[in-house]
């Protein structure tokens, strides 16, 4: 992956996390893979770059965890949105919505 490609993932990590946790509760594993497949393999999270997003989203309150049972059952850690995780997504996602169309006219029109 490119150095731009790493920067920009690095900004926008924690809202990739968040909208994945949207959905449900997973485990860190489960959270990479789907990141991959909805990118279409273009967005490569690593352990080095999750974990510390996940405790910095945890240590906000946004996230929380918990020990259960994974499909291969296995024990796992598994994170999920709090009301206020939601409440933040929400708006992130938006901004980021906002921003990107603005930065597709700059692109566009150029």
């Amino acid at each position: 992956m490119s150095k731009d490609k790493k920067d920009l993932l690095q900004g926008t990590l924690d809202l990739l996390v968040m909208r994945i946790l949207k959905a449900g509760s997973r485990h860190g594993y489960d959270i990479v893979k789907r990141i991959e497949l909805l990118s279409e393999d273009t967005i490569r999270v690593g352990e080095g770059s999750l974990y510390p997003s996940l405790h910095r989203l945890e240590k906000r309150g946004y996230v929380q965890a918990h020990w259960a049972q994974s499909e291969t059952g296995r024990r796992a850690k598994f994170y999920n949105l709090t009301p206020e995780g939601k409440s933040m997504v929400q708006e992130k996602e938006s901004y980021w919505l906002e921003f990107t169309s603005a930065v597709n006219l700059v692109l566009k029109n150029a």
